[in-house]
């Protein structure tokens, strides 16, 4: 108590639907203006940070980078250089505006991806860390492990990684081209972008090209660094039985077989394995893997998706969705419940995804265990 901590800087997302919303808004810019004015924060200009983290799922890089908003939309079939990858949620974004709109900082928990796969951009920069100043190096609360950060400001190292940027830049598809692709946290990069949009109305043209809440403040990270674990976000549906189930899901796909498997295991690796469009299924029979004729969405989330929707605008069932394919089962055998296990989506064709389908299904992959995801560590000034 009474020390300081980015924990009186946020607002967690569990509070949100809670009344009182007011009060602690005021108390986090009331915070945010006193850490300011007692000069609390280390202020790093025009330079990057090169994080590295080591958790259980190994040690991964990440670049600290402002965005531009102006290059991004979360749109479904959006075409720029900023996207979002799952649905955005809209009824999300007015609680998350009020948070924001009169704080004078940012705190980003906002993961974005690039797809460097010949690791020339961020990876070079772990190579002479030991060059480097070291900003921070601290143990992580919670299971979250350790993260060091080290500032990167060198005329040659920024020219190294916009050379590396816009080697990125030239390979893609003018008419297509998405280089940075959300990760996790799309809803508050949506926010930082609607909040821009009312902002800009009040400026003028020279005002708007360098106004701090133009940009925001994101985690960069390589979608080919081992260190970073994409895993399948699962289902499980309540109050239905497998007939009304296959019954809707054949108005997703032009036929389907199932056969049984020996465990939830056995199903994981049949549909990673597998040519055709499948998915793991269990219920208090057991486990199965149906494979799907002429689906009507390109990835099985999106056809399994189809199947929910259409199932809740009927009341025909609940859903949740899950990590992890032993909670799924053990939820999916009870009485009247299904489990539905998807694959993870593979790295090498996630970028190639998002172009050719636009954003996918809400709820399609998690990018490693919540004590993977990103800690506030830096903030930046947005007014």
């Amino acid at each position: 108590e009474g020390y300081p901590s980015t924990f009186r800087l946020i607002y967690p997302e569990c509070y949100l639907e809670e009344e009182g919303g007011e009060k602690r808004i005021l108390s986090i810019n009331t915070e945010m203006k006193r850490y300011l004015e007692e000069g609390l924060f280390d202020e790093y200009k025009e330079c990057f940070i090169l994080v590295e983290r080591t958790t259980e799922s190994g040690t991964r890089l990440g670049l600290m980078v402002s965005l531009d908003l102006e290059c991004y939309s979360y749109e479904k079939d959006s075409k720029t250089l900023i996207r979002a990858t799952e649905g955005t949620i809209l009824s999300r974004i007015p609680p998350r505006k009020e948070i924001r709109r009169n704080a004078p900082l940012e705190l980003p928990h906002i993961m974005v991806l690039i797809s460097d796969e010949k690791r020339a951009i961020i990876e070079p920069l772990a190579k002479k860390k030991a060059a480097l100043r070291k900003v921070y190096d601290t143990d992580l609360m919670q299971g979250g492990g350790h993260i060091c950060g080290y500032l990167v400001d060198s005329d040659e190292d920024i020219s190294s990684i916009t050379a590396g940027f816009r080697a990125l830049y030239n390979r893609l598809d003018p008419e297509n081209p998405l280089l940075f692709a959300m990760g996790d946290g799309n809803h508050s990069l949506a926010t930082a972008k609607s909040c821009w949009e009312d902002i800009k109305q009040t400026l003028t043209e020279a005002e708007r090209k360098n106004h701090p809440a133009r940009y925001c403040l994101v985690e960069l990270e390589n979608i080919f660094d081992p260190g970073l674990e994409f895993e399948a976000i699962h289902r499980v549906l309540f109050g239905i039985g497998r007939e009304t189930f296959e019954a809707e899901l054949s108005n997703a796909c032009a036929a389907f077989s199932s056969e049984p498997v020996k465990d939830y295991s056995a199903a994981e690796k049949a549909i990673e394995a597998a040519s055709k469009q499948s998915f793991g299924y269990c219920d208090r029979d057991g486990v199965r893997v149906y494979t799907l004729e002429t689906p009507k969405a390109s990835i099985a989330a999106g056809t399994i998706q189809t199947v929910i929707d259409s199932l809740l605008s009927k009341k025909a069932a609940e859903v949740d969705y899950i990590h992890g394919a032993d909670v799924t089962y053990e939820l999916g055998t009870k009485d009247g419940n299904i489990g539905i296990f998807l694959a993870p989506i593979p790295k090498e064709t996630f970028f190639a995804s998002i172009v050719s389908d636009g954003a996918l299904p809400r709820k399609t992959f998690s990018m490693g265990e919540a004590a993977d995801k990103r800690y506030y560590m830096e903030a930046r000034k947005i007014k």
